[in-house]
């Protein structure tokens, strides 16, 4: 079983603590470029990991003699993510430039700086991984830990997978889903058409109308409409944007080593790119590392429904299998469900 270690503690030295036990003394080396994958958050979104909690990360690297650097892909949708400069806006606005080294944005200006790596999957052959992520040398995943309108919940293997596409590879990840609308619910406030990066979307007669021939599936509809019209179907489609996400996650891992930090606060129902403040709707649990990405996520899970009493996700998503991405994940030998949990 794979060994995850957890605290209830939210302070700089057992973010410290925990690195350690996740073994980054051993992970790192004199002159390693070591990427440490982050959301910065949407603007206006508060569930991002805070800096003061990243910056004891990087001090640990460089005291290792790694070169240590912050780092995401951009967005499809028509946010404040959507090309490095704006991404880079918005992490400066969100106070990572206290952290002590340089950000970098991976897959470039316009999110088309990408490797193709061979995976030979179920689904895909090869996979479009951001540039300055695949030329890393050892990776740190912080990931805060949340609900997600398609997965069900996000984690570590959504932070690898999505999170490490360049921007033509998350419209392969979604381009299975095509959202709908309840006419009922619609208001007809037109708020989710200037999110929509393929322009899909328009108004008529004071309703939305969806042009599903041209739409990419990156769900930013869902998370603008404030009335919940607009709802991803569970199909077989949905099912397979899981197994997408984590053959992404398997060739950006491929032949590299990383290590994972899953922080349990602030648990929204949707993804830290959703614009606005929404709040929490569990009371923080703590902390987690290990360097298993499947089991990291396995324990994260397990301790939200315990906080719950219940199956969370399933309450906040009852159309979705979350475990979905922890099976396919173990199944392709990513990591192991099983774990021992061990408290400091």
């Amino acid at each position: 079983m794979s060994k995850v270690y957890f605290t209830k503690t939210f302070s700089k030295d057992t973010v410290t603590k925990l690195a350690e036990k996740s073994g980054i003394n051993s992970l790192v080396s004199k002159n390693d470029f070591v990427a440490i994958k982050i959301h910065f958050g949407e603007k206006g979104n508060l569930g991002y990991i805070k800096p003061e909690y990243v910056k004891p990360i990087v001090e640990v690297v460089k005291s290792l003699g790694g070169k240590p650097f912050l780092t995401d892909a951009n967005t499809i949708y028509k946010g404040s993510r959507a090309n490095a400069v704006d991404h880079l806006n918005i992490a400066i606005e969100h106070g990572f430039g206290i952290c002590g080294c340089p950000i970098i944005i991976a897959d470039g200006l316009r999110g088309n700086s990408y490797i193709d790596v061979n995976v030979n999957l179920k689904h895909f052959k090869s996979v479009k991984v951001a540039w300055d992520i695949y030329y890393a040398d050892k990776f740190i995943f912080l990931t805060h830990f949340k609900g997600h309108e398609i997965s069900g919940f996000g984690g570590a293997i959504k932070n690898i997978g999505m999170g490490c596409g360049a921007r033509a590879g998350k419209y392969e990840m979604h381009n299975a889903i095509k959202p709908e609308v309840n006419p009922e619910k619609c208001t007809g406030c037109g708020s989710c058409v200037r999110w929509c990066p393929s322009n899909a979307l328009k108004l008529s007669n004071k309703k939305i109308i969806i042009n599903k021939d041209i739409c990419v599936g990156c769900g930013e509809c869902i998370l603008s409409c404030e009335q919940y019209a607009i709802k991803i179907p569970w199909d077989e489609s949905t099912k397979n944007v899981q197994e997408k996400i984590v053959e992404y996650a398997a060739g950006v891992l491929k032949n590299k080593k990383a290590i994972y930090i899953n922080f349990l606060n602030y648990i929204t129902k949707f993804c830290d790119c959703y614009a606005t403040k929404e709040n929490p709707l569990l009371e923080d649990i703590g902390i987690l590392t290990s360097d298993d990405a499947v089991a990291i996520d396995a324990a994260s899970a397990d301790l939200v429904n315990k906080k719950f009493d219940g199956d969370f996700f399933r309450h906040i998503f009852p159309d979705i299998d979350w475990s979905i991405q922890t099976k396919y994940a173990e199944k392709i030998g990513l990591g192991r469900r099983q774990y021992t949990l061990t408290e400091i």
